[in-house]
Protein backbone atom coordinates (compact mmCIF):
# COMPACT_ATOMS: atom_id res chain seq x y z
CA UNK A 1 0.00 0.00 0.00
CA UNK A 2 1.38 3.59 -0.94
CA UNK A 3 2.26 5.25 1.85
CA UNK A 4 0.14 8.84 2.39
CA UNK A 5 1.78 12.25 1.65
CA UNK A 6 1.33 13.79 4.91
CA UNK A 7 3.46 17.03 3.59
CA UNK A 8 0.78 18.14 1.13
CA UNK A 9 -1.79 16.78 3.58
CA UNK A 10 -0.67 19.47 6.00
CA UNK A 11 -0.59 21.41 2.79
CA UNK A 12 -4.24 21.16 3.33
CA UNK A 13 -5.04 22.67 6.92
CA UNK A 14 -4.16 26.03 7.83
CA UNK A 15 -4.63 25.96 11.31
CA UNK A 16 -1.25 23.82 11.27
CA UNK A 17 0.99 26.75 10.19
CA UNK A 18 -0.08 28.35 13.25
CA UNK A 19 2.19 28.64 16.48
CA UNK A 20 1.70 28.25 19.87
CA UNK A 21 3.44 29.39 22.99
CA UNK A 22 5.78 30.41 20.05
CA UNK A 23 6.14 27.25 19.14
CA UNK A 24 4.91 25.28 15.48
CA UNK A 25 1.64 23.96 16.68
CA UNK A 26 2.01 19.94 17.06
CA UNK A 27 -1.51 18.79 17.30
CA UNK A 28 -2.77 15.02 19.11
CA UNK A 29 -5.84 15.58 20.64
CA UNK A 30 -7.63 14.07 17.69
CA UNK A 31 -9.47 11.64 19.55
CA UNK A 32 -11.53 15.09 20.74
CA UNK A 33 -11.76 16.89 17.68
CA UNK A 34 -9.57 16.67 14.20
CA UNK A 35 -8.81 19.80 12.24
CA UNK A 36 -10.06 20.70 9.92
CA UNK A 37 -9.17 20.64 5.99
CA UNK A 38 -9.54 24.29 3.72
CA UNK A 39 -11.94 22.14 1.04
CA UNK A 40 -14.16 21.69 4.71
CA UNK A 41 -13.84 25.41 5.29
CA UNK A 42 -14.61 26.35 1.79
CA UNK A 43 -17.60 24.42 1.44
CA UNK A 44 -19.19 25.99 4.54
CA UNK A 45 -17.96 29.88 3.14
CA UNK A 46 -19.20 28.49 -0.66
CA UNK A 47 -22.88 27.75 1.10
CA UNK A 48 -23.62 30.98 3.03
CA UNK A 49 -21.24 33.12 0.55
CA UNK A 50 -23.40 31.62 -2.61
CA UNK A 51 -26.46 30.22 -2.21
CA UNK A 52 -27.65 30.09 0.99
CA UNK A 53 -31.26 28.79 1.53
CA UNK A 54 -33.31 26.77 3.31
CA UNK A 55 -33.76 23.23 1.89
CA UNK A 56 -36.84 21.11 0.60
CA UNK A 57 -39.20 24.50 0.49
CA UNK A 58 -37.85 27.10 -2.11
CA UNK A 59 -38.70 26.49 -5.60
CA UNK A 60 -35.79 28.79 -6.98
CA UNK A 61 -31.78 28.23 -7.97
CA UNK A 62 -29.85 28.50 -4.90
CA UNK A 63 -32.61 26.74 -3.01
CA UNK A 64 -32.69 24.07 -4.67
CA UNK A 65 -29.07 23.86 -5.38
CA UNK A 66 -28.37 23.78 -1.17
CA UNK A 67 -31.21 21.32 -0.90
CA UNK A 68 -29.55 18.56 -3.88
CA UNK A 69 -25.83 19.66 -1.89
CA UNK A 70 -27.39 18.80 1.27
CA UNK A 71 -29.25 15.34 0.41
CA UNK A 72 -25.86 14.36 -1.62
CA UNK A 73 -23.35 14.41 1.50
CA UNK A 74 -26.15 11.96 3.22
CA UNK A 75 -25.45 9.54 -0.16
CA UNK A 76 -21.07 10.11 0.15
CA UNK A 77 -21.71 9.24 4.18
CA UNK A 78 -24.01 6.15 3.42
CA UNK A 79 -21.48 5.13 0.80
CA UNK A 80 -18.77 5.44 3.38
CA UNK A 81 -20.04 3.51 5.85
CA UNK A 82 -22.09 1.04 3.31
CA UNK A 83 -25.24 1.76 4.60
CA UNK A 84 -28.46 0.49 2.76
CA UNK A 85 -29.15 3.72 1.38
CA UNK A 86 -29.14 7.62 2.33
CA UNK A 87 -32.38 6.83 3.76
CA UNK A 88 -30.98 5.63 6.76
CA UNK A 89 -28.61 8.37 7.61
CA UNK A 90 -29.90 10.36 10.10
CA UNK A 91 -28.19 14.16 10.63
CA UNK A 92 -27.80 14.89 14.19
CA UNK A 93 -25.26 17.32 15.88
CA UNK A 94 -23.22 14.57 17.43
CA UNK A 95 -22.57 11.14 18.36
CA UNK A 96 -24.15 12.01 21.71
CA UNK A 97 -27.27 12.88 20.07
CA UNK A 98 -27.75 10.18 18.11
CA UNK A 99 -27.11 7.65 21.25
CA UNK A 100 -30.13 9.87 23.11
CA UNK A 101 -31.81 9.87 19.90
CA UNK A 102 -32.19 6.21 20.46
CA UNK A 103 -32.33 6.02 24.14
CA UNK A 104 -35.52 8.80 23.86
CA UNK A 105 -37.22 7.18 20.91
CA UNK A 106 -36.96 3.29 21.03
CA UNK A 107 -35.98 2.97 24.62
CA UNK A 108 -39.33 4.64 25.64
CA UNK A 109 -40.98 2.55 23.70
CA UNK A 110 -39.63 -0.92 24.25
CA UNK A 111 -37.84 -0.52 27.70
CA UNK A 112 -40.09 -2.01 30.69
CA UNK A 113 -39.21 -2.64 34.26
CA UNK A 114 -37.09 -5.31 35.07
CA UNK A 115 -35.21 -5.30 31.33
CA UNK A 116 -31.64 -5.38 30.83
CA UNK A 117 -29.69 -2.91 29.00
CA UNK A 118 -25.72 -4.20 28.13
CA UNK A 119 -23.17 -1.76 27.39
CA UNK A 120 -18.81 -2.07 28.77
CA UNK A 121 -16.55 -0.99 31.03
CA UNK A 122 -14.89 0.92 28.92
CA UNK A 123 -17.70 3.52 27.45
CA UNK A 124 -17.68 7.02 27.02
CA UNK A 125 -20.12 8.95 29.18
CA UNK A 126 -22.38 9.46 25.75
CA UNK A 127 -22.96 5.86 25.48
CA UNK A 128 -23.04 5.47 29.44
CA UNK A 129 -25.47 8.24 30.83
CA UNK A 130 -28.48 7.95 28.53
CA UNK A 131 -28.77 4.21 29.60
CA UNK A 132 -27.97 5.27 33.09
CA UNK A 133 -30.95 7.85 32.47
CA UNK A 134 -33.59 5.24 30.41
CA UNK A 135 -32.66 1.95 33.24
CA UNK A 136 -33.56 4.70 36.20
CA UNK A 137 -36.81 6.23 34.57
CA UNK A 138 -37.75 2.74 33.45
CA UNK A 139 -36.87 0.79 36.30
CA UNK A 140 -34.94 -1.09 34.25
CA UNK A 141 -31.27 -2.87 34.70
CA UNK A 142 -28.20 -1.85 33.28
CA UNK A 143 -25.35 -4.81 33.16
CA UNK A 144 -21.29 -4.09 32.17
CA UNK A 145 -19.10 -6.61 30.24
CA UNK A 146 -16.35 -6.30 32.00
CA UNK A 147 -12.62 -5.57 31.10
CA UNK A 148 -9.60 -8.19 31.38
CA UNK A 149 -6.10 -7.23 32.53
CA UNK A 150 -5.12 -6.58 28.60
CA UNK A 151 -7.84 -3.92 28.59
CA UNK A 152 -9.98 -6.21 26.16
CA UNK A 153 -13.68 -7.36 26.53
CA UNK A 154 -13.72 -10.42 28.62
CA UNK A 155 -15.64 -12.77 26.39
CA UNK A 156 -16.94 -14.90 29.27
CA UNK A 157 -18.27 -11.71 31.01
CA UNK A 158 -20.04 -11.16 27.51
CA UNK A 159 -21.08 -14.41 27.27
CA UNK A 160 -22.37 -14.31 31.04
CA UNK A 161 -24.44 -10.89 30.38
CA UNK A 162 -26.02 -12.17 27.43
CA UNK A 163 -27.83 -14.76 28.82
CA UNK A 164 -29.98 -12.37 30.75
CA UNK A 165 -30.92 -11.45 27.23
CA UNK A 166 -30.76 -8.12 26.96
CA UNK A 167 -33.09 -5.62 25.05
CA UNK A 168 -30.21 -3.86 23.82
CA UNK A 169 -26.39 -3.76 23.54
CA UNK A 170 -24.71 -0.27 23.09
CA UNK A 171 -20.87 -0.47 22.64
CA UNK A 172 -17.82 1.32 21.22
CA UNK A 173 -16.51 0.11 18.49
CA UNK A 174 -12.68 2.21 19.81
CA UNK A 175 -12.13 2.95 23.39
CA UNK A 176 -11.12 6.68 22.98
CA UNK A 177 -9.47 5.88 26.31
CA UNK A 178 -7.38 2.61 25.35
CA UNK A 179 -7.30 3.01 21.39
CA UNK A 180 -9.10 -0.68 22.08
CA UNK A 181 -10.77 -1.61 19.09
CA UNK A 182 -13.74 -4.25 19.67
CA UNK A 183 -14.52 -6.53 17.19
CA UNK A 184 -17.82 -5.37 16.32
CA UNK A 185 -19.28 -7.90 13.88
CA UNK A 186 -18.26 -10.65 16.22
CA UNK A 187 -20.03 -8.84 19.59
CA UNK A 188 -23.15 -7.83 17.22
CA UNK A 189 -23.50 -11.39 16.21
CA UNK A 190 -23.92 -12.55 19.44
CA UNK A 191 -25.93 -9.83 20.97
CA UNK A 192 -28.39 -10.68 17.92
CA UNK A 193 -28.47 -14.32 19.29
CA UNK A 194 -29.38 -13.37 22.40
CA UNK A 195 -32.42 -11.24 21.04
CA UNK A 196 -30.56 -7.78 21.56
CA UNK A 197 -30.81 -4.68 19.21
CA UNK A 198 -27.44 -3.42 18.54
CA UNK A 199 -26.03 0.02 18.44
CA UNK A 200 -22.44 0.78 17.79
CA UNK A 201 -20.59 3.85 18.83
CA UNK A 202 -18.26 4.56 15.94
CA UNK A 203 -17.45 8.43 16.77
CA UNK A 204 -13.82 6.97 17.62
CA UNK A 205 -13.61 4.34 14.13
CA UNK A 206 -15.44 6.13 11.37
CA UNK A 207 -12.82 8.61 10.91
CA UNK A 208 -9.93 6.09 11.10
CA UNK A 209 -10.79 2.56 9.95
CA UNK A 210 -13.37 1.10 7.17
CA UNK A 211 -16.24 0.93 8.64
CA UNK A 212 -19.28 -1.54 7.10
CA UNK A 213 -22.32 -1.28 9.49
CA UNK A 214 -24.19 -3.99 7.09
CA UNK A 215 -21.07 -6.60 7.57
CA UNK A 216 -21.05 -5.82 11.37
CA UNK A 217 -24.81 -6.14 10.53
CA UNK A 218 -25.52 -3.64 13.98
CA UNK A 219 -28.98 -1.73 13.87
CA UNK A 220 -28.09 1.46 14.47
CA UNK A 221 -24.65 3.26 14.43
CA UNK A 222 -23.69 6.47 15.67
CA UNK A 223 -20.70 8.97 14.31
CA UNK A 224 -19.54 12.93 14.94
CA UNK A 225 -18.39 14.68 11.76
CA UNK A 226 -16.45 16.81 13.59
CA UNK A 227 -13.84 13.75 14.48
CA UNK A 228 -13.62 13.01 10.90
CA UNK A 229 -12.48 16.29 9.20
CA UNK A 230 -16.26 17.93 9.11
CA UNK A 231 -17.44 21.24 11.40
CA UNK A 232 -18.90 21.04 14.75
CA UNK A 233 -22.37 20.87 15.13
CA UNK A 234 -22.98 17.91 12.51
CA UNK A 235 -23.02 14.12 13.06
CA UNK A 236 -25.39 11.05 12.18
CA UNK A 237 -27.77 8.27 13.54
CA UNK A 238 -27.16 5.34 10.79
CA UNK A 239 -30.34 2.65 11.24
CA UNK A 240 -31.69 -0.30 9.41
CA UNK A 241 -34.95 1.33 7.60
CA UNK A 242 -37.00 -1.09 8.97
CA UNK A 243 -36.45 -0.37 12.25
CA UNK A 244 -36.19 3.57 11.72
CA UNK A 245 -39.64 2.97 10.31
CA UNK A 246 -40.70 1.72 13.43
CA UNK A 247 -39.27 4.39 15.99
CA UNK A 248 -41.33 7.91 16.88
CA UNK A 249 -39.29 10.96 15.96
CA UNK A 250 -37.86 12.54 19.14
CA UNK A 251 -38.67 16.18 17.49
CA UNK A 252 -41.50 17.44 15.99
CA UNK A 253 -42.31 20.29 14.01
CA UNK A 254 -41.55 21.66 10.62
CA UNK A 255 -40.12 19.59 7.36
CA UNK A 256 -40.62 16.31 9.49
CA UNK A 257 -44.16 16.42 8.47
CA UNK A 258 -45.85 14.73 5.56
CA UNK A 259 -49.79 16.72 5.77
CA UNK A 260 -51.13 18.20 9.31
CA UNK A 261 -54.36 18.89 9.29
CA UNK A 262 -56.11 20.75 12.82
CA UNK A 263 -57.33 17.11 13.56
CA UNK A 264 -54.14 14.95 12.99
CA UNK A 265 -50.79 14.90 11.34
CA UNK A 266 -48.66 12.46 9.16
CA UNK A 267 -44.92 11.90 9.33
CA UNK A 268 -43.02 12.47 6.87
CA UNK A 269 -40.34 9.74 4.80
CA UNK A 270 -37.00 9.12 5.97
CA UNK A 271 -34.93 9.98 6.25
CA UNK A 272 -36.66 13.57 7.22
CA UNK A 273 -39.04 11.84 9.65
CA UNK A 274 -35.99 12.52 12.29
CA UNK A 275 -35.18 15.89 11.37
CA UNK A 276 -37.34 18.37 12.72
CA UNK A 277 -36.83 22.29 11.41
CA UNK A 278 -34.05 23.76 9.61
CA UNK A 279 -30.98 21.57 9.99
CA UNK A 280 -27.57 22.44 9.87
CA UNK A 281 -27.35 22.92 6.53
CA UNK A 282 -23.55 24.30 5.94
CA UNK A 283 -22.76 21.83 8.18
CA UNK A 284 -24.10 18.60 6.41
CA UNK A 285 -23.09 19.61 3.21
CA UNK A 286 -19.25 20.68 4.73
CA UNK A 287 -19.70 16.83 6.33
CA UNK A 288 -19.79 15.47 2.66
CA UNK A 289 -16.75 17.14 1.56
CA UNK A 290 -14.30 15.83 4.74
CA UNK A 291 -16.11 12.19 3.40
CA UNK A 292 -14.76 13.37 -0.29
CA UNK A 293 -11.63 14.68 1.43
CA UNK A 294 -10.76 10.80 3.31
CA UNK A 295 -11.72 8.76 0.30
CA UNK A 296 -9.46 10.86 -1.74
CA UNK A 297 -6.73 9.71 0.72
CA UNK A 298 -8.18 6.36 1.54
CA UNK A 299 -9.32 5.31 4.28
CA UNK A 300 -6.91 2.24 4.55
CA UNK A 301 -4.14 4.65 3.98
CA UNK A 302 -5.27 6.17 6.78
CA UNK A 303 -5.17 3.53 9.42
CA UNK A 304 -2.04 2.33 8.23
CA UNK A 305 -0.45 6.00 8.90
CA UNK A 306 -1.85 5.97 12.42
CA UNK A 307 -0.69 2.54 13.31
CA UNK A 308 2.57 3.60 12.26
CA UNK A 309 2.46 6.71 14.10
CA UNK A 310 1.28 4.52 17.05
CA UNK A 311 3.76 2.12 17.22
CA UNK A 312 6.42 4.88 16.92
CA UNK A 313 5.04 6.80 20.07
CA UNK A 314 4.73 3.31 22.00
CA UNK A 315 8.62 2.24 21.44
CA UNK A 316 9.50 5.67 21.90
CA UNK A 317 7.77 6.07 24.89
CA UNK A 318 8.50 2.33 26.51
CA UNK A 319 11.95 3.63 27.02
CA UNK A 320 11.63 6.36 29.14
CA UNK A 321 11.64 5.33 32.89
CA UNK A 322 8.56 5.82 34.98
CA UNK A 323 5.93 6.07 32.15
CA UNK A 324 3.66 3.92 31.72
CA UNK A 325 1.24 3.21 28.80
CA UNK A 326 -2.43 2.25 29.30
CA UNK A 327 -4.01 0.49 26.82
CA UNK A 328 -4.72 -2.37 24.74
CA UNK A 329 -2.08 -4.79 24.45
CA UNK A 330 -0.10 -1.87 25.81
CA UNK A 331 2.90 -1.69 24.06
CA UNK A 332 2.12 -3.66 20.81
CA UNK A 333 0.35 -0.78 18.03
CA UNK A 334 -1.21 -4.06 16.24
CA UNK A 335 -4.58 -3.76 15.73
CA UNK A 336 -5.10 -0.14 18.28
CA UNK A 337 -6.33 2.61 17.70
CA UNK A 338 -4.16 5.46 17.06
CA UNK A 339 -4.43 6.28 20.61
CA UNK A 340 -1.66 6.51 23.58
CA UNK A 341 -2.59 7.21 27.07
CA UNK A 342 -0.34 7.56 29.23
CA UNK A 343 0.57 8.69 33.51
CA UNK A 344 3.92 10.20 34.20
CA UNK A 345 4.96 8.74 37.93
CA UNK A 346 4.46 11.38 40.33
CA UNK A 347 3.24 13.91 38.18
CA UNK A 348 -0.12 14.69 37.78
CA UNK A 349 -1.56 14.83 33.98
CA UNK A 350 -2.63 18.14 34.20
CA UNK A 351 1.44 19.44 34.53
CA UNK A 352 2.09 16.95 31.88
CA UNK A 353 -0.29 18.99 29.79
CA UNK A 354 0.84 22.34 30.40
CA UNK A 355 4.39 21.72 29.94
CA UNK A 356 3.38 20.30 26.71
CA UNK A 357 1.82 23.29 25.85
CA UNK A 358 4.31 25.38 26.26
CA UNK A 359 6.14 23.47 23.68
CA UNK A 360 3.58 23.77 21.14
CA UNK A 361 2.46 20.80 21.56
CA UNK A 362 -1.65 20.06 22.22
CA UNK A 363 -2.46 16.82 24.41
CA UNK A 364 -5.74 15.86 26.31
CA UNK A 365 -5.15 15.56 30.19
CA UNK A 366 -8.29 14.47 32.48
CA UNK A 367 -10.77 11.13 32.27
CA UNK A 368 -11.46 11.61 28.64
CA UNK A 369 -15.03 11.59 29.27
CA UNK A 370 -15.20 7.96 30.96
CA UNK A 371 -14.68 8.60 34.15
CA UNK A 372 -15.34 4.96 35.87
CA UNK A 373 -13.06 3.83 33.51
CA UNK A 374 -10.18 5.80 34.46
CA UNK A 375 -10.77 6.50 37.75
CA UNK A 376 -12.75 3.06 39.35
CA UNK A 377 -10.73 0.51 36.67
CA UNK A 378 -7.45 1.86 36.19
CA UNK A 379 -7.25 3.75 39.30
CA UNK A 380 -5.49 7.06 38.21
CA UNK A 381 -6.72 10.59 38.82
CA UNK A 382 -6.36 11.27 35.32
CA UNK A 383 -4.84 10.32 31.90
CA UNK A 384 -2.80 12.28 29.65
CA UNK A 385 -3.61 11.13 26.06
CA UNK A 386 -1.90 11.55 22.63
CA UNK A 387 -4.03 10.71 19.47
CA UNK A 388 -3.15 10.66 15.99
CA UNK A 389 -4.58 11.60 12.68
CA UNK A 390 -3.84 11.73 8.71
CA UNK A 391 -1.62 14.79 8.88
CA UNK A 392 0.88 13.91 12.33
CA UNK A 393 4.61 12.95 12.20
CA UNK A 394 6.99 10.85 13.85
CA UNK A 395 8.88 14.52 14.28
CA UNK A 396 5.61 15.36 16.03
CA UNK A 397 5.67 12.36 18.14
CA UNK A 398 9.50 13.13 18.90
CA UNK A 399 8.57 16.60 20.24
CA UNK A 400 6.03 14.86 22.47
CA UNK A 401 9.02 12.47 23.65
CA UNK A 402 11.33 14.95 24.49
CA UNK A 403 8.27 16.81 26.30
CA UNK A 404 8.38 14.50 28.65
CA UNK A 405 12.27 14.68 29.57
CA UNK A 406 11.23 18.35 29.77
CA UNK A 407 8.45 17.43 32.28
CA UNK A 408 10.94 14.63 34.26
CA UNK A 409 13.37 17.49 34.37
CA UNK A 410 11.10 20.23 35.91
CA UNK A 411 9.95 18.16 38.37
CA UNK A 412 13.83 16.49 38.94
CA UNK A 413 12.23 12.91 38.35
Amino acid sequence: MRRIDVGAIREDFPILSTRMNGKPLAYLDNAATSQKPRQVISAISEYYGRYNANIHRGIYKIAEEATEKYIESKSKLARMINAGSSREIIYTRNATESINLVALSWGEANIRRGDHILITEMEHHSNMVPWMVLARRKGAVLDYVRLGKDYNLEMGSLEKELSKNPKIMAFTHASNVLGTVNDARSITTKAHKAGALVLVDGAQSAPHMGVDVRGIGCDLFALSGHKMLGPTGIGALYGKEELLERMEPLLTGGDMIRSVTYESFEWNELPWKFEAGTPNIAGGIALGTAVDYINKVGIGRIRAHEESLTSYAIERMGRIKGVKIFGASDHDANGRAGIVSFAVDGIHPHDVSQIFDGEGIAIRAGHHCAMPLVTQLIKEPALSRMSFYLYNTEEEVDRAVAAIDKVKRTFKL
